[in-house]
């Protein structure tokens, strides 16, 4: 079974998304930077991310980083040289920044290419933290 899985967010965040989104008015609508469609989902205890990355070698062209609860995926489509009369794909390096669930283990984390999409996996761990009372002491009495 799958459930859709929310990140929190904040304005500038959202507002980041939407320029990215494709829309008419986004940056990545206009063509002006290449673009990486994602999907994420939780299944089976387990945070899926996917990614389509068409043309592209997995070896040479991806590097995924994992800092605190951010990862970022970089890579570039490269064109090869040929005599075109039309053409629509993006091509060029291309950055995509997305929060995983917290208390991710980096070392956990595996990722793979099949058919043109990059899929991470992160196991999540069972239940959350449980939630901490810090007493508030009155000044002067420290």
């Amino acid at each position: 079974m799958s459930t859709l899985t929310r990140r929190p967010s904040s304005p500038v965040s959202e507002l980041l998304d939407w320029l990215d989104s494709g829309t008419t008015l986004g940056l990545r609508g206009l063509g002006l930077t290449p673009y990486v469609r994602v999907e994420d989902f939780t299944e089976d205890g387990t945070y899926v991310l996917r990614a389509e990355m068409p043309g592209i070698d997995p070896d040479k062209d991806v590097t995924l980083n994992i800092e605190g609860d951010l990862l970022t995926i970089r890579g570039e489509r490269r064109e090869e040289e040929r005599e075109k009369t039309h053409h629509e794909f993006h091509y060029g390096a291309f950055t995509r920044s997305l929060r995983l669930p917290h208390d991710v283990q980096p070392d956990e984390v595996k990722a793979s290419y099949t058919d043109g999409v990059l899929e991470v996996r992160v196991p999540l761990h069972e239940g959350s933290p449980e939630p901490v009372t810090i007493p508030v002491v009155r000044g002067g009495d420290a």
